[in-house]
């Protein structure tokens, strides 16, 4: 079916990453799409993170819209609220009046909304169906289905209510589906994982991409990419890494993030007398990330808890093994051996060992690349569109 003449509007917490490339690779498909991104809440971040790192959060929020698809409108919403359990729940009414109002404000017209994430974008969502008659598709990630509905009863009940007004619910992982079985759901559902970009993410010649980069080039390189926060397990890696050196010299663990565990794992670093051997750099532009990944002998993902972990595709896209932990997303991921390892998470040693065996190892970089051709924005993005037709009115 054709959707050249259908509006889409998407309602989303970031315009980044996996979101921003869904979105680009299904905007060819539609006549026009609104995407309103909620900005990251102040109140929120200055409660829990020290005034000098709202920096990163405000350079997070800026959308870079130069090189935007022309039929592409990103919109963001601000949006305050209180950092308690009573101002999330206040969230989803609060969300969805702020973009009822540039809905009317900017004359959006939209036959189709996608939603990211339960609450509160799927809260937006499911009350813009029943105001303007619309389908609705909603995107379970992680948390919004993993936890917020079995905090209490509140809590279980309005999720289950955006789910079951959704005309259908994607989950990126098959992890999700046992706890959205639970809740009594009865919309519809499919697991459609998010993807990568291969006209960006293809392997690279690694000694090039080491020159460009200032890094040695006889060196055995890990690389991690991911916000510096407690559930991406940054200091099981840096403990790791402690295990590691005391077997291998010729190491460098390069960390590229930033976040409120920034300062903390500097200290552990130090402490660890690791200075030598781990480095922790700013946030990089998504576009970089292919030369940092093509330079690295090895992708490390420690998290604690993923909804599905797109790095380690990009990662596996250019060719590179991983090791990843048992964290919802990565099991999903991670099926052979002849694409890397999984642990258990909280486990350094158990980290240290894989990481060793990997870079003991020689390993077809091509059959890694054409395992990860499966999550290919351009298939994934078909999977969408089967869902939009399903629900097209």
């Amino acid at each position: 079916m054709d959707f050249k003449n259908r509006r889409l509007l998407m309602i989303l917490h970031s315009y980044a990453n996996f979101t921003k490339d869904q979105i680009e690779c299904i905007a060819p498909h539609f006549g026009y799409v609104d995407v309103l991104v909620r900005y990251a809440p102040i109140a929120e971040i200055s409660n829990f993170i020290p005034i000098n790192a709202l920096k990163p959060f405000r350079r997070a929020a800026k959308i870079d819209v130069r090189d935007l698809p022309s039929n592409i409108r990103v919109t963001l919403v601000p949006l305050w609220y209180l950092p308690t359990d009573a101002g999330r729940k206040a969230l989803g009414e609060k969300h969805f009046q702020a973009i009822d109002r540039l809905i009317t404000r900017y004359n959006i017209e939209f036959d189709v909304v996608h939603a990211h994430f339960a609450w509160s974008a799927g809260y937006v969502g499911a009350r813009l169906k029943e105001k303007y008659g619309v389908p609705l598709v909603v995107t379970a990630h992680r948390y919004d289905v993993t936890e917020l509905p079995f905090k209490d009863e509140d809590w279980r009940c309005k999720i289950r209510y955006v789910l079951n007004t959704a005309d259908y619910i994607i989950s990126v992982s098959n992890s999700n589906i046992d706890y959205i079985k639970r809740l009594d759901v009865y919309a519809p559902w499919v697991v459609i994982p998010n993807g990568f970009r291969d006209r960006l993410f293809y392997p690279q010649d690694t000694l090039e991409c080491r020159k460009s980069l200032g890094l040695p080039p006889e060196a055995k390189i890990i690389l991690n990419v991911a916000s510096l926060i407690p559930r991406k397990g940054h200091q099981y890696l840096v403990s790791a890494m402690q295990l590691v050196t005391e077997r291998r010299g010729d190491v460098i663990c390069i960390i590229v993030g930033d976040g409120p565990l920034k300062r903390k794992l500097e200290k552990q670093i130090v402490r660890s007398g690791l200075s030598s051997h781990i480095k922790l750099l700013d946030i990089k532009p998504h576009h970089e990330l292919v030369t940092w990944m093509n330079a690295c002998d090895l992708f490390v993902l420690p998290s604690l808890e993923e909804s599905f972990g797109v790095v380690q595709v990009e990662a596996m896209a250019c060719g590179k093994p991983v090791v990843a932990t048992y964290n919802g997303g990565s099991e999903e991921v991670i099926v052979s051996e002849d694409v890397g390892y999984l642990v258990e998470p909280a486990n350094p040693g158990l980290l240290a060992d894989r990481s060793l065996a990997v870079l003991d190892k020689s390993w077809d970089a091509a059959a890694i690349n054409k395992f990860a051709q499966q999550f290919r924005w351009e298939d994934i993005t078909k999977r969408i569109k089967g869902v939009y037709q399903t629900v097209r009115k």
